[in-house]
């Protein structure tokens, strides 16, 4: 790999303007589209993104009536909630850290072991979990149906269902919404279109040392993440990750590659939520994906370019709920 010192001659300021000594780097990576793909069958219409998020923050859909979505995916704290593991119903703490909801639509498979296969099928999941919002799907209809505000907002996300509350019809809502909260024009992002001005000398030497290293063979993407499953096994963890879904051994303590957009505010980091900083992250990467010890100027320039990938946060009003 090349070393801080050589990167830093070819990359210094005089050599940014020229996108010759750049672009195989920029090759390797992929701007974040306006939005994310939307199944077949499916719509974005405004109805339906309106009732998604109503229900994102709606505590009724939980046995206690005060847990909502937003609970663990806070819009303050990145999307997600800055603690270690979960905390759910009655208090209870979870097995694993919470991802953040933020550009999840590109992720090809849900939750850290990859349970689900789309933002539909996750979005009724924590609802029924007794560890999360401990209620079952039937209570969840059963008390939005009370009110006439809902009720006129399912006939208006679903028009053509002559029954148009239902669990159904809730998970293709929330996941409509989610599918909105995406991150545009990070330094990264403006940097890949051509303005070299938008990172500093030091994120495009981490930008560099990210491809050069190979963090890149699995953070790929738009998203930067390939949506695959790579054993990670994390010091006193006993979570054995995609095997507990699949059965198969070689998905043993195996966990879907994390995005690393907006990495800078989405801490505590990895499945237990065990590192709540990146440069311990980085460097327990580097030993266990890479079979290295990064050197302190290394990590230096990958945490920069790690912070350039903070991108522009969704503006959501919070709704008035019934």
């Amino acid at each position: 790999m090349a070393t801080a010192a050589a990167i830093a001659l070819a990359f210094g300021s005089p050599a940014l303007a020229q996108d010759v000594d750049i672009q195989e780097y920029i090759d390797m990576f992929e701007l974040l589209p306006a939005m994310p793909p939307i199944p077949a069958g499916t719509t974005m219409s405004e109805e339906r993104i309106e009732l998604g998020r109503m229900l994102f923050f709606e505590p009724r859909i939980s046995a206690s009536g005060v847990i909502s979505c937003a609970t663990c995916h806070n819009p303050a704290l990145g999307w997600s909630d800055r603690i270690p593991r979960a905390v759910g119903h009655g208090g209870q703490v979870g097995d694993r850290n919470t991802p953040t909801v933020l550009n999840s639509g590109w992720l090809e498979a849900q939750f850290w072991d990859g349970r689900e296969p789309d933002l539909e099928a996750q979005a009724l999941g924590p609802i029924q979990a007794d560890i999360e919002m401990n209620l079952t799907l039937d209570e969840a209809v059963e008390r939005l149906a009370e009110f006439e505000i809902y009720r006129n907002a399912f006939a208006a996300a679903f028009p053509d269902d002559p029954d148009p509350v239902n669990a159904p019809n809730v998970a293709l809502s929330i996941a409509a919404f989610e599918r909105t909260l995406n991150t545009p024009n990070s330094p990264f992002q403006r940097f890949l279109l051509g303005d070299r001005m938008a990172m500093t000398d030091q994120q495009v030497r981490g930008m560099q040392l990210f491809v050069d290293g190979g963090c890149v063979a699995c953070h790929n993407g738009p998203i930067l993440s390939d949506s695959q499953f790579h054993r990670f096994e994390l010091p006193g963890s006993r979570d054995e990750g995609r095997f507990l879904v699949t059965g198969d051994e070689r998905d043993r303590f195996a966990f879907r590659t994390p995005t690393l957009l907006n990495v800078a505010v989405t801490y505590p980091y990895f499945n237990n939520g065990s590192v709540d900083n990146l440069h311990d992250a980085v460097q327990l990467m580097g030993q266990q994906m890479l079979g290295q010890d990064f050197e302190t100027d290394e990590l230096d320039d990958l945490v920069a370019f790690l912070h350039a990938l903070t991108g522009e946060m969704p503006t959501v009003e919070i709704p008035a709920l019934p």
